[in-house]
């Protein structure tokens, strides 16, 4: 069944055609993937279906029995809502059930007082009359995976990266029919790009995204759409056989154009020989002649961007840690870490949101100093760092400009040099789109240019954090063979695991409170060992025994039947130990995340240990109880 049916959209700006009368439509359960270049229309389509933006033409249905959600890359919410509120915006009955019922509970954590039995009480039933408990600890799974904490913060005191999670929670929660996903695992670390890929894949929605994750696309859809030279090519399968399929595309055009060309000249011939007085028949094949010269004057987007700099020297020495310890306030992000950086090193920086990856790469590159120890640089070492804040490009000024204040010439690999014109054009940026204002880019391309004027530099270390986002699969491609033959060293700090993959041999393993382990090996074989150990961990459990209570005191327990107060707190107990649990993981997510002053972490510190303590005893009451119940 449609869900969503496009039929003949076109889209230009001034003169560049982004796409001409392309159709499609979307299923029930559909999973589709939109694969382009960056500026070639992504976003803007997906703008369109949402309503944000208009068609010159053509037209689109969204079925009146669906519901569709839009994720966009920067997500638009309201700054003065609350987390919980934007969240839980639904307007639901469900949503509203469990909106009051979170309030009731967040009450008694914040204020420490007893139970409000009343609102409380109300908030249940209403919880027991829609059916709506699954729903609630779907809600806690969404928030709790995506580190969605501080719920009665308000959206304007959030990073862009907090937004996006709470965006992508609320399209989560909402449940619609068809998602509109654009980069939807940009400021994700990799276990929540895990979870999301295994959520979609369980999930019966139907899906259409644009992301640059190849693993993530390869895992979730079943369809996969290209947007090329403003037309729309349709492939059924992952993205594995997409690639197959998209070949065989452009070999079998190629074969027709070089045919259309061999006929064309022929027709050529014809043309100038034909006579003055046009017959009907002639002037069909005059029709044809224009026709043939329109496909065989055609052609395919190559992608041949080329990525080839000159590396400065690298001497012997490049980069050594002695003994470097950082802390901010109490959340500690290198304990006396030492490490003796090689030539032609390549390390994968990898762990939570939080835990210190950047604070790293700012230390390595003098952007931030270290409390104690010693970092000691080599004398030939230049460092191109790529940082996920990027650079405030000037938005005033054209692509060109941007280059020509950095450097007129940029010398090549090969002893070439190129004018800052003729690079440009070796990046993707055609001649007239290098006097574009900065402004008129879109995020991807910002990001293609940024990435340029960190390469124009010619570093010898190169520290590329989170170099993924936003950039189109083509680049990152083109990014990645560059980088398979670059000479010098490499940190990566990458949510993309097939970027790692290919290019990191061994991980820096950031696990908090300043603990960084060295693994030797990819990112795959890591999470391989992980649910190795996994699997060990939870065997073992299995088979461990545990001796039972003797019969007399199991049977003495059952004959007794609960008193009207054991059985009222009883059901109080259930309540207050799902409290505890829901305010022990504030608290873990609080002392994680980094943000607050030293005497806020020793109150939470002091706080957890009590809630763990209370955990422990209501939990041994509850036992206690249940026994007795009938």
């Amino acid at each position: 069944m449609n869900i969503l049916l496009a039929q003949n959209l076109s889209k230009s700006f001034s003169e560049r055609v982004l796409f001409k009368n392309i159709s499609f439509s979307i299923e029930k359960g559909q999973k589709i993937a939109l694969v382009a270049r960056n500026g070639t229309g992504k976003s803007t389509l997906f703008k369109i279906l949402a309503g944000k933006e208009i068609a010159d033409e053509g037209s689109f249905r969204l079925n009146k029995d669906f519901r569709m959600a839009y994720l966009p890359q920067e997500p638009d919410l309201d700054h003065d809502m609350t987390i919980l509120d934007s969240v839980l915006a639904g307007g639901n009955k469900m949503i509203e059930a469990v909106k009051q019922y979170e309030e009731a509970m967040d009450d008694i954590a914040e204020n420490d007082i007893p139970v409000n039995h009343k609102k409380l009480e109300i908030a249940m039933n209403e919880m027991d009359n829609l059916q709506a408990w699954d729903y609630e600890q779907k809600i806690t799974q969404i928030l709790t995976r995506l580190k969605i904490n501080h719920l009665h913060q308000k959206i304007g005191s959030l990073s862009g990266g907090q937004k996006k999670r709470v965006a992508l929670a609320k399209v989560l929660i909402d449940e619609p029919d068809l998602v509109l996903m654009d980069e939807p695992t940009n400021h994700l670390d990799i276990e929540m790009v895990e979870w999301l890929e295994e959520y979609l894949t369980r999930s019966s929605l139907a899906l259409m995204l644009i992301t640059h994750d190849r693993y993530f696309l390869d895992r979730i859809t079943t369809e996969i759409l290209e947007l090329d030279n403003g037309q729309l090519y349709r492939y059924i399968g992952n993205y594995g056989n997409f690639l197959e399929k998209k070949t065989e595309r452009e070999e079998s055009f190629m074969n027709e154009v070089t045919k259309s060309k061999n006929l064309l000249r022929t027709e050529l011939e014809w043309m100038r020989r034909q006579p003055k007085a046009r017959t009907t028949k002639s002037k069909s094949r005059i029709d044809s002649f224009y026709d043939l010269k329109d496909k065989a004057s055609g052609k395919i987007s190559t992608d041949k961007i080329e990525l080839n700099v000159q590396m400065t020297r690298m001497g012997n020495k490049v980069l050594e840690m002695k003994h470097v310890s950082k802390a901010f306030e109490t959340l500690n992000i290198l304990d006396d870490f030492s490490y003796l950086f090689q030539k032609k090193e390549r390390i994968g920086l990898v762990g939570s949101n939080g835990v210190g990856k950047t604070t790293f790469l700012e230390l390595i590159t003098g952007k931030q100093k270290a409390d104690s120890g010693i970092i000691d640089t080599g004398s030939t070492i230049v460092f191109g760092y790529y940082s996920q804040a990027g650079i405030v490009l000037p938005e005033d000024k054209r692509v060109i400009e941007v280059v020509t204040d950095i450097a007129e010439y940029i010398p090549l690999g090969n002893d070439e040099t190129l004018s800052a014109a003729q690079f440009l054009q070796k990046f993707g940026f055609e001649p007239a789109r290098q006097y574009t204002y900065v402004s008129k880019l879109s995020g991807g391309e910002k990001r293609r240019l940024y990435l340029l004027t960190v390469l124009v530099t010619n570093p010898n270390f190169l520290i590329l954090d989170e170099p993924t986002n936003d950039l189109d699969i083509v680049t990152l491609n083109i990014l990645e063979e560059f980088l398979v033959t670059f000479g010098g060293c490499l940190l990566i700090v990458s949510h993309d695991r097939y970027f790692l993959d290919r290019l990191a041999q061994h991980l820096f393993i950031f696990e908090g409170n300043g603990v960084i382990k060295d693994f030797n090996g990819t990112y795959t074989e890591y999470r391989d060992m992980l649910i190795d150990e996994e699997k060990e961990l939870k065997s073992a459990r299995k088979n461990e025994s545990i001796a039972p209570p003797p019969a007399a005191t199991v049977a003495a327990t059952k004959a007794r039947k609960m008193t009207f107060k054991e059985k009222r707190e009883l059901e109080l107990l259930d309540i207050e130990i799902a409290r505890l649990e829901k305010l022990k993981a504030e608290l873990e997510l609080k002392l994680a995340s980094g943000n607050g002053s030293p005497a806020d972490f020793g109150e939470w510190s002091k706080e957890l240990v009590k809630t763990n303590e209370l955990l422990g005893s209501s939990g041994e009451r509850w036992l206690e109880l249940s026994l007795n119940e009938e």
